[in-house]
């Protein structure tokens, strides 16, 4: 799919969920450093969005931070139990997401029809009034309130949890 098509997509799903959202565009943000230009006048929680799989390669998880959270993958791999984690491959991304990299977010979960990817919340977000992410899109940020974020997660049916991704205190 393209970028307009993914991000209809996107929009189109959470018109049918009642959730109100605001978009704002800007150039591709392939990196957090490049975001942070263009997230500062954007009022609400940003988040990076990371896509791994097990050593086997037969589960995935999507791992949602805030975005100025440290991120230790080996802290991650101790509370799996499931081995060496590496970050998906491309293939992979759109596979179970039906995103390229550069445009992971939740929303790519409408894409995950067998509900195969797990997904772990950083346990700060909680205290976020609205997070902001791509719309399967990097060109766009599309900002919601955290308590829509988890009806969609909800009405999904991917299985998610929160975790505290921070090093000292894993």
């Amino acid at each position: 799919m393209n970028r307009e098509t993914n991000r209809k997509k996107v929009l189109e799903y959470l018109e049918r969920l009642d959730i109100p959202y605001e978009i704002y565009e800007h150039p591709p943000l392939d990196t957090i450093e490049i975001a942070l230009k263009y997230w500062k006048d954007i009022d609400a929680t940003h988040c990076k969005n990371l896509f791994f799989r097990n050593h086997k390669g037969n589960r995935h998880y999507l791992v949602i931070i805030k975005d100025t959270t440290p991120f230790d993958i080996h802290s991650l791999e101790k509370m799996l139990h499931q081995g060496k984690l590496s970050f998906a491959s491309e293939k992979r991304m759109v596979k179970y997401l039906g995103v390229k990299p550069g445009s992971v977010s939740p929303f790519g979960l409408i894409n995950d029809s067998e509900h195969h990817v797990y997904v772990f919340l950083d346990e700060q977000l909680q205290n976020a009034e609205k997070v902001s992410f791509h719309p399967n899109d990097n060109t766009a940020s599309v900002v919601i309130y955290f308590s829509d974020l988890m009806k969609f997660l909800k009405e999904r049916h991917n299985g998610f949890e929160f975790i505290n991704p921070t090093p000292e205190n894993n």
